[in-house]
């Protein structure tokens, strides 16, 4: 069974920067995409970063500039490195990963980002 963990999260102040990691774990079949989204209560999960097996990657407008997402592929690892942080970036993390035609999920993990 797939697993996915993230780690991470916490609270940091405008302008800061927080480094999200997440693993992957359960599979011995080749992950073809990670990505990173995120959600705030009453809103819609929204894409944030996603990156191929090649390495190919995509952000959401918001936060081009200040995120990147980078992966191990030897590790089934994918990482959100966030800089320049500010309060509309507060929000629950989830990593996927998508193996075949299935995506998988995390539990996600808390940033905060205090003003």
């Amino acid at each position: 069974q797939v697993r996915m963990v993230e780690s991470g999260g916490g609270l940091v102040q405008a302008g800061g920067s927080l480094r999200l990691s997440c693993a992957a774990s359960g599979t011995s079949l080749s992950i073809n995409a990670m990505g990173w989204y995120r959600q705030t209560p009453g809103k819609q999960r929204e894409m944030v970063a996603g990156i191929t097996s090649g390495g190919n990657t995509n952000y959401a407008d918001s936060v081009k500039g200040r995120f990147t997402i980078f992966r191990d592929v030897s590790k089934n690892m994918v990482y959100l490195q966030m800089n320049s942080l500010k309060p509309e970036d507060t929000a629950n993390y989830y990593c996927n990963a998508t193996i075949g035609s299935s995506r998988f999920w995390g539990q996600g993990t808390q940033v905060t980002v205090s003003s």
